[in-house]
């Protein structure tokens, strides 16, 4: 016969399990919002800077399925399933601490390396790099990389700017340094912003996750334990 405590253990890992579950959703919605928002511009940007998100989704996937592992052990009281579990947890924890430790890490890099990946596309300006810089100069409300200025180092625009760099696009009207609808502002600053604010998102869901898989991980050795030591008594 159970006792009390590994009762209530066992049906507080339960609820906990679907917890998790659903915070895995949680995650991969996450994340998914994250790569939509920087995705657009991820021809400028070094694959370190989109991997967190994809690390992040995947993340939720397979904390998605553990969280049925530790369901399933946990109602049965299987010992084996319940260790499983816990190592398993405890492998993602670490895998998400090394992710976030490589994205600080990165951090200082990151503004060199974008604001030169911006100022080259510029320069080089394929038909990709045209489609790319038109999006994001239309979104973010933006002009070259610190300032319309930027476009001068192509010789392409040394009459005028590309339509997207002004709010009235129309094909028909060239864009100028002059424009009153020009947009002021390079879109280095704002594309910067808008990586940093989707990196706090994956920081905050990483950090409370964090602290989840850890209660996991004690509440599923708590109750292997009692298990253990209920056949052992046997």
């Amino acid at each position: 016969m159970e006792s009390c405590g590994l009762s209530l253990v066992k049906y507080i890992l339960f609820i906990f399990n679907l917890i998790f579950a659903i915070s895995g959703i949680g995650i991969i919605i996450a994340g998914g919002v994250v790569l939509a928002d920087v995705g657009d511009f991820s021809h400028f940007m070094e694959s370190g800077i989109i991997a967190p998100s994809v690390v992040l989704i995947v993340a939720g996937a397979i904390v998605f399925l553990i969280a049925f592992l530790g369901c399933y052990g946990a109602i049965k009281e299987n010992y084996g399933m319940l260790i499983a579990f816990a190592v398993a947890l405890l492998i993602i924890f670490v895998i998400e601490l090394a992710v976030g430790i490589a994205a600080a890490c990165l951090k200082n890099n990151f503004r060199m390396e974008l604001k030169n990946s911006l100022k080259e596309s510029i320069k080089n300006y394929t038909d990709v790099d045209r489609v790319t810089w038109d999006s994001m100069q239309k979104k973010l409300k933006c002009c070259g990389v610190d300032s319309y200025e930027d476009w001068t180092s192509n010789s392409r625009f040394s009459a005028s700017l590309p339509n997207s760099c002004c709010m009235n696009d129309n094909p028909t009207l060239a864009c100028q340094s002059g424009s009153p609808s020009l947009y002021k502002g390079g879109c280095f600053e704002q594309l910067e912003e808008l990586v940093e604010s989707s990196a706090a998102v994956l920081i905050g869901v990483g950090i409370g996750i964090a602290f989840i898989e850890i209660a996991g991980i004690v509440l599923a050795c708590c109750l292997a334990s009692s298990i253990k030591r209920g056949q052992a008594d046997k």
